[in-house]
């Protein structure tokens, strides 16, 4: 039963170039702690080389000038975790949490999808350094082996059944006690007697896993317990156990948190644009798509000589809702931008974090014989940038409300949907196909008119902005009377008239509206 391993080696340095490529380039460090007492606790292969290691405080490594410093941040470490389970459970249902920078994922049976255990391995290698992951692969018969096996080795590695002892012997012994496959690290006495093993191995001279392996086993439990017995079988690559796997919650959020704050939209889209690319492809290694996209950011609270210009919410939030699952980070950095052109965060910017709720994919068959639909992306997009220019409120598909009020609608999200099949349509009597329809068109907003009564009834009326709308009324209709929301706030109350009036030799026919409520007259429209 075949098990790999995925290990990041210096996994906080790791978190910080994957949200900043451009230092890796760079020698680079990450520190953490209160000033002045600031430790450096991991570096990358550059650093090393110009003898940056980790315990020596941030001020000594400031005398590099070329090194490149960073605070740890558990926001970057979090979704570099959880781009680590993406990446691994794209190839297994059956993924085990061994630690933050470590998971062991079972592969029975997946020979058949991903092709050989060498073509597996490279497979999970690539995925992992898509999703911005500097990773080692290992590939071994039990989930022991193949940690081992990561933490010794670079690039990709695959052990043999039966070749395990051989392929561990030239591995420093020092990788049994970093290697835990337990989430919890070592502190307190399991650190002091993983220290006291060690120290008593090197002075018999014990370096590596292939002189522990080679060691009676008698003598070694009368002198070093259990606990010697159990190191010996791991560097045999003999141990047996059960892969406990973890259900890891579908959660996608990327963030990054900035050395100095950012105030123009420009430089701001250039990191969305990278934690949209990271999010896509953390989605798209699960075959998911997003519906819904939340920006959050933490702005910088000054306040200038003007105390009314203290910023008291420290959060800005935005939140795209999307019409259907998408999965394109141009499209979304596009959308992101229109609104935040609308709606400017209006202070500098420290943090940013971006979150991505998951969704399965649309799924849609076109028919030969029906006209194509446009294509969401675009659609969405083309609708962004109209509401930017007319309002979000004046954009999208008519709703009815459920009410007797006139023009009782909202505007909703603009959905395209896939044609359906049209049912026959039904054959019209002759009488009506003759029968004449009648329109009416309104006018908006409504026009406010003068109106004369007598005895209740309108006999004239005048209307200062539309001229032809004038004279007297030789034919009328109603009232008709409709009310509602009588218990809200914004109750409304009408008369409706249909009326004809005669403008010099011509005849017009219009709808008037008396506001019970506010005592006011309006043509609403004209009749065809």
């Amino acid at each position: 039963m075949p098990f790999a391993c995925i290990y990041v080696p210096n996994f906080p340095v790791a978190a910080a170039l994957r949200a900043e490529p451009e230092l890796q380039a760079r020698p680079a460090a990450i520190y953490e702690g209160k000033p002045p007492l600031e430790k450096i606790i991991a570096v990358n292969g550059k650093a090393a080389r110009l003898n940056i290691a980790p315990g020596m405080t941030k001020a000594q490594a400031e005398l590099c000038s070329e090194l490149a410093l960073r605070p740890r941040s558990p926001l970057q470490e979090s979704a570099a975790h959880a781009a680590l389970l993406d990446c691994a459970q794209s190839f297994s249902p059956c993924v085990g949490d061994a630690a933050f920078d470590t998971a062991v994922l079972d592969l029975a049976g997946m020979e058949s999808l991903f092709g050989s255990q060498t073509e597996i391995s490279r497979a999970i290698f690539k995925r992992a350094g898509t999703l911005g992951l500097a990773a080692n692969v290992a590939l071994a018969s039990n989930p022991d082996t193949a940690a081992l096996a990561a933490r010794g080795f670079t690039g990709v590695t695959v052990i043999p059944a039966g070749k395990e002892a051989d392929q561990l012997g030239s591995l420093p012994l020092e990788v049994l006690f970093a290697n835990r496959i337990e989430k919890d690290h070592l502190d307190g006495d399991q650190k002091e007697t993983g220290d006291r093993l060690l120290e008593t191995l090197d002075r018999w001279g014990i370096r590596n896993l292939h002189a522990l392996a080679i060691l009676p086993e008698i003598a070694l439990s009368e002198r070093l317990g259990q606990e010697g017995l159990r190191l010996q079988q791991l560097a045999r690559g003999a141990t047996s156990r059960t892969l406990v796997p973890v259900e890891a919650p579908q959660i996608f959020e990327e963030a990054v948190e900035l050395e100095h704050p950012i105030v123009l939209l420009e430089p701001l889209a250039f990191l969305l644009n990278r934690l949209f690319e990271q999010l896509c492809a953390r989605l798209g290694s699960r075959a998911l798509a997003t519906q819904e996209l939340r920006l959050t950011m933490e702005l910088e609270n000054f306040s200038s000589r003007n105390q009314q210009s203290k910023i008291n919410n420290q959060q800005f939030l935005r939140t795209l809702r999307l019409p259907q699952p998408m999965l394109d980070a141009k499209v979304f950095l596009k959308l992101l931008q229109l609104d935040l052109n609308a709606h400017p965060p209006g202070a500098p910017i420290l943090k940013i974090h971006l979150a991505a709720e998951p969704a399965r994919p649309r799924s849609a068959q076109g028919g030969l014989f029906l006209p194509p639909t446009p294509e969401p992306e675009k659609l969405e997009l083309t609708l962004a940038r109209i509401a930017t220019m007319v309002g979000v409120n004046n954009v999208g598909a008519v709703e009815l409300l459920d009410s007797h009020r006139p023009e009782g609608f909202r505007m909703r999200c603009f959905v395209a949907e896939v044609p359906r099949k049209s049912s026959p349509e039904k054959t019209l009597d002759p009488a009506e196909e003759k029968s004449a329809v009648t329109a009416l068109r309104r006018f908006r907003p409504p026009l406010r008119v003068q109106v004369t009564l007598e005895n209740a009834q309108p006999i004239s009326l005048a209307c200062a902005k539309k001229k032809e709308i004038q004279g007297e009324v030789l034919w009328k209709a109603g009232p008709w009377r409709s009310s509602g929301d009588w218990w809200e706030r914004e109750a409304w109350s009408r008369d409706e008239w249909d009326l004809a009036l005669r403008n010099g030799e011509a005849i017009s026919f219009y709808r008037l509206v008396h506001d019970l409520l506010g005592g006011n007259w309006f043509v609403e429209g004209t009749y065809d």
